[in-house]
């Protein structure tokens, strides 16, 4: 990776014929393509649900000035990338391919990058060197994965600021400083997408070093508004992960000596992964690092080995092997643990956290083989393609396997799982998909196992106490759940799981306060707006739900539950007309929602449209045939409706005597119903009878209101006459 100054005519020679470079271009990129072949269709996986496909901010009408200006992000402040998911969610929705196909042509067109940077650095092999960064296998959780668009989106803009610096420091180009401030505007745009480009004015100093160009005030002072830039969004960051994600407690509370053990394993981690990535996974086993282990120092004293070998390789290498670690070390310093991260939880470290920083050991490494196979091959012109063209291969096809753990949630956490049996982390989401199909025992077996290697994690107490919830285990679950809250008093969802808990024993005005503090924590949680709505439409306070339900549908528009519970509260307001906008918005989003058709049938009734409502009972029905209530409304309908064309007295009484039956036969509403059935089908006597049973029901309940309708019924069917409701008019 020598490099050595030459003049442009020079240069110009070396590098690539301006005819062939757009066919290895092209060629680059199809490779790329191919080799990423199985995540052209992927679906999302963990949190893209956080940046994707729940994320309020992609759908609200004031979503791009809350992402740029506002703490609602969901996770760090990666306006950028948000943008980016902001129009692709209005191109196309929530289709997995398109995302994941802009993340692969970003990481094709990185791979164009760093071939121009690399090329025009002068290293040794940089067609080779590129073509390692686009197939590495490391590199696929950077692409497959949505969530890491802010890990290509950066390295675009990285890449984009190291060319523009280049240029500019190159006293050849003419106009430079319009190539100074595309760096800065650039650079901005890749601290916009992720914060870890922060490192940058790292890598333009060890440009200018490796381009042998004196480190002076007048550099030092060029390169002060990228440092001054880098500094402030990293600021922003660390505030951002301690107060707003919650980078705090216990396991996070690690001493400096520690970080710096965590960081030296680190560094040899990654560098191992390069050199033979075998066994790569979603997540890797959390080292247990002490102080007071003097094994622990192994890493550190290699390190410092390292580093005394790399100062003396200079005298032969040059600069080349110096850059190149460094630039892989200050790369990766923001990850190295010196800064504790919210992914700590799991593991201390993850494949693309070195997206970027791979590119120094890669390009020092083909350069040697470069320069050692031009030693060996000599006369045998043969030998060097067929080992490129070997390595690059294996390393392809060892891409396209990996990308096959990205294909879905499941084959990542049973993959996962495979390589890392002790991740607790898997465990927990294997369980949540096991718990989404209905395995509801499956899934607890996961949530133990994850407790018994983590037994302080918040997520999977809380995760268990749901399942049990589902399993009626109810005293059980709010154990668990009070657990999480013990380990996490800041965690929302918990406080959400354990107010549906207390609210199954009775519990309502403690389940609210729970809601209510979730709330407190965050504001844009649609589930808790429409739990808390849900039981203060219980408790009768209509109003308070309605706005509850109505701010669930500002950051969810698209919630088929929030909008069927607003149109229940709304029909009890008397707001007819709202509350069927609102059930037919259910049943444009999923149609085959019964309880919504039968909602539409009773506000419809409400309007007098008896036809209308008829239909409504009958898709509901066909939907979930053995549902009395809808059985009652319908028979009520055919047997009282003032349309005679409409009535159907003996469907009326089928459909009225099944809704008895599988209500045991002492529910006076339903008996009401059976009996005007009766007498529409002309059996007055069984209609009286029915009726007195009826009446007899109704006063022991006290429900002076239907035993007076009751009443005034008995009389026309004792007289032989039928009851039918009044013809409404419009």
């Amino acid at each position: 990776m020598k490099s050595q100054k030459k003049s442009p005519a020079n240069e110009q020679a070396e590098s690539p014929a301006l005819s062939h470079a757009w066919l290895f271009g092209l060629l680059l990129v199809a490779v790329t393509l191919v080799a990423y072949g199985p995540a052209w269709h992927g679906g999302f996986i963990w949190d893209d649900d956080e940046y994707v496909t729940e994320n309020p901010l992609l759908t609200a009408p004031d979503g791009l000035r809350r992402i740029w200006f506002s703490l609602d992000s969901p996770s760090q402040y990666f306006p950028l990338t948000y943008t980016t998911f902001y129009m692709e969610r209005g191109l196309w929705g929530l289709n997995p391919t398109g995302y994941h196909w802009v993340n692969l042509l970003l990481h094709a067109a990185n791979a164009l990058l760093v071939w121009r940077v690399l090329a025009r650095l002068r290293v040794p092999g940089a067609w080779l060197a590129v073509a390692v960064f686009a197939l590495h296998p490391v590199q696929v959780e950077s692409v497959a994965w949505i969530t890491e668009r802010k890990n290509v989106l950066m390295g675009f803009f990285f890449l984009l600021t190291l060319w523009g610096w280049i240029r500019f420091i190159d006293e050849i180009t003419g106009r430079r400083w319009r190539f100074y401030v595309l760096a800065l505007v650039f650079y901005a745009l890749a601290l916009s997408a992720k914060t870890t480009a922060c490192t940058l004015p790292a890598a333009l100093l060890l440009i200018l070093w490796l381009e042998k160009m004196s480190i002076n005030w007048r550099r030092l002072a060029q390169v002060a508004p990228f440092v001054a830039m880098g500094i402030g969004m990293g600021l922003v960051t660390v505030w951002w992960e301690r107060h707003h994600i919650g980078t705090q407690g216990k396991l996070f509370a690690i001493g400096p000596l520690e970080r710096v053990l965590i960081a030296s394993r680190a560094v040899w981690f990654y560098a191992g992964k390069l050199l033979w990535p075998a066994n790569l996974t979603f997540s890797y086993p959390r080292w247990t690092i002490s102080a007071s282990d003097p094994r622990a120092y192994g890493w550190v004293l290699a390190t410092a080995a390292l580093g005394v070998a790399i100062w003396r390789a200079r005298r032969w290498a040059g600069r080349s092997v110096e850059v190149a670690a460094a630039f892989f070390a200050a790369t990766l310093s923001p990850v190295l643990g010196f800064i504790m991260l919210y992914t700590f939880l799991y593991s201390f470290v993850a494949d693309h956290y070195q997206y970027l920083a791979c590119i120094g050991p890669i390009a020092l490494a083909v350069a040697g083989m470069k320069i050692g196979l031009g030693r060996i091959a000599a006369g045998k012109p043969i030998l060097e393609p067929v080992l490129c063209a070997a390595l690059l291969m294996t390393l392809g096809a060892l891409t396209w396997k990996q990308c096959g753990m990205y294909a879905s949630d499941k084959t990542l956490w049973q993959t996962t799982l495979r390589r890392n049996p002790n991740s607790w982390m898997a465990h927990v989401n294997l369980g949540n998909l096991l718990l989404q199909k209905g395995k509801v025992d499956e899934a607890i077996a996961h949530y133990k196992n994850a407790l018994q290697i983590s037994p302080d994690s918040a997520q999977a107490h809380d995760n268990l106490g749901n399942a049990l919830l589902q399993e009626g285990k109810t005293d059980e679950a709010i154990a668990h759940l009070q657990k999480a809250l013990q380990i996490k008093p800041g965690f929302a969802q918990g406080h959400l799981v354990l107010g549906n808990a207390l609210l199954q024993e009775g519990k309502a005005d403690e389940a609210i306060a729970h809601f209510q503090k979730a709330l407190q924590i965050n504001p844009d949680n649609a589930d808790a707006r429409i739990s808390l709505g849900n039981v203060l439409f219980q408790k009768g306070n209509v109003a308070e739900a309605i706005t509850h339900y109505k701010k669930a549908l500002q950051i969810r528009p698209g919630d088929a539950q929030a909008h069927n519970n607003l149109g229940n509260a709304l029909l009890q307001e008397g707001k007819v007309d709202e509350a069927i906008a609102h059930f037919q918005q259910v049943l444009e989003i999923n149609p085959g929602y019964g309880k919504t058709h039968s909602n539409l049938g009773n506000a419809l009734l409400q309007k007098g449209n008896m036809g209308g409502a008829i239909a409504q009972y009958q898709k509901a029905l066909q939907l979930k045939a053995a549902e009395p209530s809808v059985q009652n409304n319908l028979a009520w309908v055919l047997a009282t409706c003032p349309e005679a064309a409409l009535r159907d007295g003996n469907k009326a009484v089928e459909l009225a005597r099944q809704a008895n039956a599988l209500t045991g036969g002492e529910n006076p509403i339903i008996l009401h119903t059976l009996a005007a059935a009766c007498a529409e089908a002309g059996r007055f006597s069984e209609a009286v009878e029915t009726a007195q049973r009826a009446l007899h029901l109704a006063g022991e309940q006290s429900n002076t209101v239907l035993a007076g309708q009751l009443q005034i019924e008995m009389k026309l069917y004792q007289a032989g006459s039928p009851y039918h409701l009044p013809a409404q008019t419009h």
